[in-house]
């Protein structure tokens, strides 16, 4: 875990994260009640600051951060908010307090050379988010207040764009449009004025509305990939195992593209994909045989590959390629490293 802010002030009540929603009577936790309490939303949270850091590994680090902010306040909580909501505040100033720090200050990049910009490249930080734990977080644990975690906010395309918005900003349109939060409510939370708030969740839609994908409004509210998708990753992954180039052309639009975070790499159009992976997969110069294992990441269609290099024995992952289809043809790939293999559960080797 990554301390953040400081720790002397840990010890002390915060306005910002003590209180506001009505319900609930009463100071502290009784007995066994914080950890009850704070291991129900423990998932839930994590998606919370995944959504505003863009990366797997920082959400984590921000949730330990949360429960140990909220471990020493613990006292302080004084019943006019409920637990949940008392937790995404501290939650939510944890990651303001990270993006304020000078070691994890992220300006977003330029895109490649003369190709055209793509979010991916902008946000070499960005990470994939296993879709075995967005159902924890949607599960609820008998929670009425739990709600499965849709594609629309938790897409890679909306993560990276959310990524241009100035932090605090961010977090208005993620307590606001995402965890629909009121108004006052969210004030409160980033010690913001009312009209600050909703100045600030203007400029945010804007923002975002100029960094989206031009068929965003087109995608559904679903919380799975479709049976198209799931057939297209399935002809994806044959091919690739095949090595078969003209398979693996007739998957792909012709304005596909493929970025590799946190490389700042795009290729833009189908033939500078196929020229990309042509030395790779075919010819004296292929790393050698592959296999594929399929999975899903951020509600899309997803695969880990892996390759037996000439001389060994065993598959060794290489890389997790994250799908999004269009009218049944590939229309972009987001290709991360093996890092996260074992949150996807998958293994180093096959």
């Amino acid at each position: 875990m990554r301390p953040v802010g400081d720790p002397a002030d840990d010890t002390r009540p915060s306005g910002r994260e003590s209180g506001g929603e009505s319900g609930g009577e009463g100071g502290g936790f009784a007995g066994d009640g914080f950890g009850e309490a704070v291991e129900a939303y423990r998932h839930e949270l994590q998606v919370h600051c995944y959504r505003i850091l863009g990366s797997f590994t920082d959400a984590e680090d921000m949730v330990q951060e949360t429960l140990l902010r909220a471990w020493r306040r613990r006292e302080t909580f004084e019943g006019r908010s409920t637990p949940r909501a008392w937790l995404y505040r501290i939650a939510t100033n944890a990651c303001l307090d990270l993006l304020a720090g000078p070691a994890r200050s992220r300006e977003v990049t330029a895109g490649v050379g003369g190709e055209p910009r793509s979010p991916f490249t902008e946000v070499p930080w960005l990470q994939p988010y296993p879709d075995r734990l967005l159902d924890l977080a949607g599960a609820g644990q008998g929670r009425p207040d739990a709600v499965a975690v849709e594609r629309e906010t938790i897409e890679l395309a909306y993560l990276a764009a959310i990524q241009h918005l100035p932090p605090r900003q961010r977090a208005v349109l993620i307590l606001r449009d995402v965890a629909g939060w009121p108004a006052e409510e969210t004030a409160a939370a980033l010690e913001l004025s009312v009209p600050a708030v909703k100045s600030a969740l203007q400029r945010a839609r804007a923002t975002l509305r100029l960094h989206l994908p031009a068929r965003r409004s087109q995608w559904r509210p679903v919380t799975a990939p479709t049976e198209e998708e799931r057939a297209v990753l399935r002809r994806y992954m044959d091919a690739s195992v095949a090595g078969d180039l003209s398979a693996l052309a007739a998957l792909l639009r012709e304005d596909a593209r493929q970025t590799m975070p946190p490389a700042s790499l795009l290729y833009a159009g189908r033939t500078a994909i196929l020229e990309m992976w042509r030395p790779v997969m075919a010819g004296p110069e292929a790393w050698g045989e592959w296999k594929a294992l399929a999975t899903t990441a951020n509600r899309r269609p997803a695969v880990a590959n892996y390759v037996r290099r000439p001389g060994e024995s065993a598959y060794t992952a290489v890389n997790l390629d994250v799908l999004r289809v269009e009218d049944g043809l590939i229309a972009e790939i987001t290709t991360f490293g093996p890092e996260l293999n074992a949150v996807f559960g998958l293994p180093a080797e096959l």
